[in-house]
């Protein structure tokens, strides 16, 4: 198992910054509001109890924790939970 991360989700890679979810056809991360809305649509299969409000909260904490987005503005600029 590898010890590396994608710097944009968190998942395990094994080579390079991204892995191929955060990724364009030429290898280059997706803008932050196309791996927003993948991520929280991610998250809602994962608890769909949930609100589109929390599901939003809880992915932009999570992406608060990841290197790619860590200084975005939609990122800081979030209420703190």
């Amino acid at each position: 198992m590898s010890d590396h991360h994608c710097e944009s989700c968190g998942m395990p890679v094994e080579t390079g910054r991204y892995c191929a979810y955060c990724t364009d056809a030429d290898g280059n991360l997706q803008a932050f509001e196309e791996r927003f809305e993948r991520m929280v649509d991610w998250q809602a299969r994962r608890e769909p109890s949930a609100s589109r409000e929390q599901l939003e909260a809880d992915t932009l904490d999570h992406m608060a924790t990841l290197p790619a987005w860590q200084d975005h503005p939609r990122v800081i600029s979030r209420p703190a939970g």
